[in-house]
Formats: structure tokens, C-alpha cells, sequence
């Protein structure tokens, strides 16, 4: 699987941005778990071309865990493209952005997955970022806004048409947050579009490694992304994807006991924030996969 010119290898497993969760320590643990790619936490657009340096903190990455994407979020086209151009500076592999995260504080102000509501502005923001800057841009969304608004089959071709490169999906609805079970089908009608010829991302609910397998093996998507795993998982992850991995670790991310995620980010959080303090798994605040 490629996103433009990296290349992801067969099946590969991703780390979901998630708020609090996804800073550099645990990002660095996630790839050591098997992660073929990571996301920072979300970054606010409006804090960042403010210089709010909490914000800018979000920014910093290393070549350890590359490739890694940068998220923004925001509801205002220049002010997201100002945006894009100083994610870009940071050298990024990918510039994400967030048309998914269904908390209030988010979604209620028309960010997030508050743009599903307003689809023009949805892909007059995308088409000006892609445009804007120079790296491969993604997005990350949901199926629609609620039950009777599930717009993902053509909302998926419409944002193909603005230029980018891959598309993630959470199986749910913004009304839906994270009750209820993601609906997988939608994320594969999507991937078996024929007009569709970007890589798909399926996001929702998986937990195992006998899941991950089967929602590449049904759905056909070409990447999966994991927000809330379970810890102990016995099947390595070699064992219960096909082909040849390079690492074998039980490997669906945040498949990670809590208390080693908490010692891990104690012991190598360069901010001194640790992961400790955030309890997993993540309830449907701010700390939610976005």
C-alpha cells in the first residue's frame, strides 16, 4: 500500500491521532509494537498560527518513528491553509486533516466531524490545503453525521476530486460517538467503488488481530487504523496477517497493557507529560480517537 511515494508495505496497521494519548514517547512505543505509520495528536489551527506554543509543541517529530502524520483540524479555509504551510516546515511525511472528531468542543463549533454538516465548506478547505503545500495530504472522517445522513460513498469520490492522496474511515456517525459498533460495510462499498483509486484506511473497532485479518480479507481496505485496542493479544501479528512481516510483535496498536503504556511514557516523555494520566481506554472526551 502507497500514500503517493511511501510506501506502507502489505497491510499495514496505523496509529490513530488521539488527543493526550498520542505524544512523541507513545508514538516511539507504538512503532516499536509494530505501528507501519503514527499520527500526533490533533492540532488546532486557529491555536497554531497564533504561535500558542502548547500547540506548536504538537509539532515535533523525529525520524525514529517515520513515517509519521501531522492532523490539523479547523472550520476556516485561510486560516487551515496558514496552517498547512507551517505543518509542512516540520516535515511531516503527511499533512492529515480532521473532518472526524464528533466531541462537542470540536464538532459543536463545526470542525471535526461538524463539517459533515457543511460539505461544501468540507471540500473547499480540502482542495485549498492540497493546493497550499507540497506533501501528500490526507483525511480522516466518519460514515456521515448520523443515521439518516451516512454520505460516505459519495462524500469519498468528492474529496478523491480535490487531490488526496488516502482516505481513513471510522465506521460511525457523529451522532453515533463511539457507542454502537462501527459499520464496516460503508468503509467497504467505499473501497469497492470503482471510481475510487486512492488507498482506503478502516478505523472501528478493531481488537484483535483475528479482526484486523478479517476486516482486510472482507472489506478489502487497504490499511487499518487502531484507536482502542485491548491489551493482551496472544497471535502475532505475522501470524494472523498474510505475508512476511518485518516486525512480529502481538502488533495491533495500543495492544499494549495500561500500565506498560503509563511506565513506558513516564520513562521517556521529553515534556514530562505521561501517559499515566490520561486512563485508558479513552472515554469519549477530548482523549477519544479522532
Amino acid at each position: 500500500m502507497k500514500i503517493k511515494d511511501i510506501d506502507l508495505g502489505k497491510h499495514p496497521i496505523l496509529l490513530a491521532p488521539m488527543e493526550d494519548v498520542t505524544d512523541p514517547a507513545f508514538r516511539l512505543m507504538c512503532k516499536g509494537f509494530g505501528a507501519d505509520m503514527v499520527y500526533t495528536e490533533f492540532v488546532s489551527s486557529d491555536a497554531l498560527i497564533r504561535s500558542v506554543s502548547k500547540t506548536e509543541q504538537k509539532l515535533n517529530i523525529s525520524d525514529e518513528e517515520r513515517p509519521v502524520a501531522i492532523q490539523i483540524y479547523g472550520k476556516d479555509t485561510d486560516t487551515m491553509v496558514e496552517a498547512a504551510r507551517i505543518v509542512e516546515q516540520a516535515h511531516p511525511d503527511i499533512l492529515d486533516i480532521n473532518f472526524g472528531c464528533p466531541v462537542k468542543r470540536v464538532a459543536g463549533k463545526g470542525a471535526g466531524a461538524g463539517m459533515l454538516q457543511n460539505i461544501p465548506k468540507m471540500l473547499e478547505i480540502t482542495r485549498a490545503v492540497v493546493d497550499a503545500v507540497k506533501i501528500p495530504v490526507t483525511v480522516k472522517t466518519r460514515l456521515g453525521w448520523d443515521a439518516d445522513h451516512k454520505i460516505i460513498v459519495d462524500l469519498a469520490e468528492q474529496l478523491q476530486d480535490c487531490g488526496i492522496a488516502a482516505l481513513a474511515i471510522h465506521g460511525r456517525t457523529r451522532a453515533q460517538m463511539y457507542t454502537g459498533e462501527a459499520d464496516w460495510t460503508l468503509i467497504g462499498e467505499v473501497k469497492n467503488n470503482p471510481r475510487m483509486h486512492i488507498p482506503i484506511i478502516g478505523n472501528g473497532d478493531v481488537t484483535t488481530a483475528a479482526g484486523a485479518k478479517e476486516c482486510f480479507e472482507r472489506y478489502g481496505v487497504d490499511a487499518i487504523m487502531i484507536g482502542r485496542g485491548r491489551p493482551s493479544l496472544d497471535i502475532p501479528r505475522s501470524e494472523a496477517l498474510s505475508g512476511n512481516r518485518r516486525r512480529t510483535s502481538a502488533g495491533i496498536i495500543r495492544v499494549v497493557p495500561r500500565c506498560v503504556a503509563r511506565r513506558g511514557a513516564e520513562q521517556c516523555s521529553p515534556t514530562g507529560r505521561t501517559q499515566g494520566d490520561h486512563p485508558y481506554p479513552p472515554s469519549s472526551g477530548s482523549n477519544s480517537p479522532i
